[in-house]
């Protein structure tokens, strides 16, 4: 939208806020704005620092330690058999 603006039309913007304020309160208003850009511009920094900062500590980070791997079901335990042969039955 500004791209737009020729030079006509931004001296036309200036003498209309020269007129509607005056020429003691352009200095005010210019110091007001320049605060709000700086302020603007700390405030978009410091998101910068704080999201290089946190994306950093995560690459350091400790690797997550692995889910233990499920253990099997404890089975009955089988009917042990011996290699003695069983007792003849008595008549």
């Amino acid at each position: 939208m500004l791209a737009m603006l020729g030079w006509p039309e931004i001296g036309l913007i200036l003498v209309v806020v020269l007129i509607l304020f005056g020429a003691k309160k352009l200095p005010e208003l210019a110091k007001g704005l320049g605060q709000g850009i700086k302020e603007f511009k700390k405030a978009s920094s410091d998101m910068q620092n704080e999201l290089h900062r946190s994306a950093a500590e995560e690459q350091y980070a400790a690797p997550p330690k692995p889910a233990a791997a499920p253990q099997p079901a404890p089975t009955a335990p089988a009917v042990a058999q011996s290699s003695q042969p069983a007792p003849a039955p008595k008549a």
